[in-house]
């Protein structure tokens, strides 16, 4: 008979568990390397920061901090229903999509059922089945984005299939599906297989926005972040948008009070402000141009990307980014998703990206 311990995890697939691998801090970089001016563009931040309301609006509010937030975000739900046109009871808040994205895992999965997932997908996604002690089922690739019709065959080779994670602009890689793809392969799942659209770069490619599968098919869920192209990273808010039903029974399991003072005083202003967006838009398109054209001239395959970042082919990746490291720039190696020969690149302003081109450029000339 084996020994109990109290470190025994629920689940076994728990120890295949690695911690979320968080991109390196500027603060650490500068202690390892001495640099004074680092350059981050590993996380997919903002580079403009976020909408000056938004600091307003957290100023006002700094007198709030000893009482407990609106547990319900009633007027955060209102400014997303009124911005999405949902109802209230079609809206769940979390503290960044990420807390989204496990409770619809913590609500609706157990260890008896399975996940379905692409390869190159988001990695939370597979970390997800294993701290519920499900089966994780990872669909090849097709041209690094998600290949439907392969998801397809697995969901209904998978008795047990319970929830589809889609990353619609992908991360890491970038590719996205039409929101004619995604109505297609919805309209095949089986009514029981909850389809979850991550949906955290939607704002840069506006044209996929999946929003009226909501109204049209009652498995289908939506995820959205604050923490892109609204530049509230640092505050953790993010919302989903799926059947009442569905609403209801995560509402069940979200912690109270979820969502901070200042997260919810923060997003309100920050989804009225869409003048900001799209400043961050057209700021976006005009460096990513410009990022790949500097691409192709150094001779790197990279994929064509729909949300703000570049995913790049330099070869040696590991020495690649050592080396922009040690000049202080920040960027996210793959090596973790199997793709050891590229780099995932933020798309930053116009003197961030000439600074990563020339120290790139550098770099490959010494190597």
């Amino acid at each position: 008979m084996s020994q109990k311990s109290f470190t025994a995890p629920a689940y076994d697939s728990i120890l295949q568990l690695q911690a979320y691998q968080t991109g390196k801090p500027a603060e650490e970089l500068s202690r390892e390397y001495g640099v004074s001016d680092v350059l981050k563009l590993a996380s997919n931040e903002n580079p403009l920061g976020c909408s000056p309301y938004v600091t307003l609006a957290i100023t006002e509010n700094l007198g709030k901090l000893a009482r407990y937030p609106d547990g319900s975000a009633y007027y955060l739900k209102q400014a997303v229903a009124d911005f999405t046109e949902a109802k209230l009871n079609q809206i769940t808040l979390g503290n960044g999509s990420n807390d989204l994205l496990d409770l619809v895992a913590r609500t609706f999965v157990s260890r008896d059922d399975a996940v379905i997932y692409s390869e190159y997908a988001f990695v939370v996604y597979s970390m997800i089945a294993k701290m519920q002690g499900a089966t994780g089922v990872e669909v090849p690739a097709k041209r690094f984005g998600h290949d439907l019709d392969a998801m397809l065959i697995a969901i209904n080779a998978t008795p047990n299939a319970k929830v589809v994670y889609i990353a619609n602009p992908n991360n890491p890689t970038g590719t996205m599906l039409s929101h004619q793809q995604v109505k297609d392969f919805v309209q095949q799942v089986p009514s029981h297989v909850l389809v979850v659209l991550d949906e955290a770069y939607i704002e840069y490619s506006p044209e996929s926005n999946n929003r009226a599968l909501i109204d049209a098919f009652n498995n289908v869920i939506i995820v959205r972040t604050f923490s892109k192209a609204y530049g509230l990273a640092g505050l953790r808010v993010g919302y989903a948008l799926s059947h009442p039903d569905v609403a209801d029974m995560l509402n069940r399991i979200r912690q109270p009070f979820n969502v901070n003072v200042l997260a919810q005083s923060a997003a309100i202003v920050a989804l009225a402000d869409q003048a900001f967006i799209e400043r961050v838009h057209h700021l976006n398109d005009g460096q990513k141009r410009w990022l790949c054209k500097q691409f192709d001239a150094l001779g790197l395959d990279f994929v064509p990307s729909y949300a703000n970042f570049v995913m790049v082919n330099v070869g040696d990746a590991k020495a690649i980014n050592q080396a922009l490291l040690q000049q202080g720039i920040i960027v996210r190696p793959l090596a973790g998703y199997g793709l050891d020969e590229w780099l995932r690149i933020t798309i930053g302003t116009p003197e961030d990206n000439t600074r990563l081109i020339d120290t790139l450029r550098d770099i490959l000339e010494t190597l």
